[in-house]
């Protein structure tokens, strides 16, 4: 049996926000619709189910984020998650020049939880509360080949 990652389904109570902000970090939009009906009711497993969405690629065309607004039914605001809550955890990016993501992240009001830490000479990286209190993980590999 095959399988490949297709996307992380990730639901925000902006999506214009949540788009301006993985797009300002680099990803892509590929897609935008909104989605409702019987066939959502069923996959989704929600009665009335009716959101916006965006389909976003990352630069190297391998991963992916569809991002969600519900318009029905009410999105319901939890607490952020914390790292080391069971459930979906974070997204994680591998950037470029960490400095120039935080600096771009920082003008959506995201920074990081407690700063930048290297791991064992092979990543700079950090945690940060994305769009909707979503963890996001940017990591600056060292040794760049």
């Amino acid at each position: 049996m095959g399988i490949k990652l297709e996307n992380v389904g990730i639901a925000v109570r902006d999506l214009e926000a949540a788009v301006a902000f993985f797009v300002d970090l680099g990803l892509t939009v590929v897609g935008r619709d909104t989605v409702s009906g019987a066939w959502t009711d069923t996959a989704v497993g929600l009665d009335g189910n009716h959101a916006k969405i965006a389909m976003l690629r990352t630069p190297d065309g391998n991963g992916c984020l569809e991002l969600f607004e519900y318009l029905h039914p009410e999105a319901i605001e939890t607490a952020p998650t914390l790292p080391n809550e069971i459930g979906m955890h974070r997204v994680a990016f591998s950037v470029d020049d960490l400095d120039a993501a935080l600096e771009t992240a920082a003008k959506h009001g995201c920074r990081p939880l407690r700063g930048v830490a290297t791991y064992e000479d092979v990543y700079r990286l950090t945690y940060l509360r994305g769009p909707s209190g979503i963890l996001v993980m940017l990591a600056e590999e060292l040794r760049k080949s």
